[in-house]
């Protein structure tokens, strides 16, 4: 049972000094799970001109229970600084998180998987990296599957699959905890993604796009 809607946008964004573009994403429980765990949820990435995460917000809404998480990317030649806010009415923490990892936030490791070179994918190539969640630094790893067809009714998508590993607490799984199809073209943009929660699971798919490098040749529509 889906336990909810997510959407995902990627656009220009100038709102943060040194940024560019935006990517966000806005999660919400349906009717019937808004009784039993209401979830109103909205992760921001900020990203400069060279297309590198640099401030990253999280706005959690979950009935009674309201916070925010802010972090804020400092890149240093050998290591990364992340400072992280978390506050809510009655708290707030400040952490510095460091790392020599590739680091990014939750969102952002949609744009890593782009940066994979999609001619050179074999199946069981392993892709790990680090991402800063609240005041922790969360160990995360894609798995490529295989190619595979995504079919949306009248269109489908000829797309690369790949599982996720995500290894913190706050997912039922620490293995499958996510996956995600991305079009097999030169644009290699998220097609479908799924995610574990622990009252079911969100899944998000592609629906439109302006503006794009590369003519969309992995969407084959369907004469009907």
């Amino acid at each position: 049972m889906h336990a909810g809607e997510a959407n995902f946008t990627y656009n220009r964004d100038q709102s943060i000094a040194d940024a560019s573009s935006r990517l966000r994403m806005s999660f919400k429980t349906n009717k019937f799970f808004d009784s039993i765990f209401k979830m109103r949820d909205t992760l921001s990435g900020y990203y400069n001109d060279d297309n590198v995460l640099i401030y990253s917000i999280q706005q959690t809404n979950e009935g009674s229970y309201k916070a925010t998480d802010e972090l804020r990317f400092n890149y240093g030649t050998e290591s990364t600084s992340i400072h992280s806010l978390r506050y809510s009415a009655t708290r707030r923490k400040d952490t510095t998180l460091i790392t020599t990892d590739h680091v990014t936030d939750m969102l952002g490791a949609v744009h890593f998987v782009r940066g994979i070179n999609r001619k050179a994918l074999k199946p069981g190539d392993i892709f790990p990296f680090t991402v800063a969640v609240g005041k922790d630094l969360v160990k995360v790893q894609f798995l490529y599957q295989h190619q595979e067809i995504v079919d949306r009714g009248n269109v489908k998508y000829n797309t690369h699959y790949f599982k996720i590993d995500i290894f913190d607490e706050a997912f039922e799984s620490t293995k499958t905890a996510a996956e995600v199809w991305i079009g097999d073209d030169d644009n290699f943009l998220p097609v479908k993604l799924r995610s574990k929660l622990k009252i079911g699971y969100a899944e998000v798919h592609y629906k439109s796009s302006s503006g794009l490098a590369h003519p969309l040749s992995c969407c084959v529509v369907l004469k009907k």
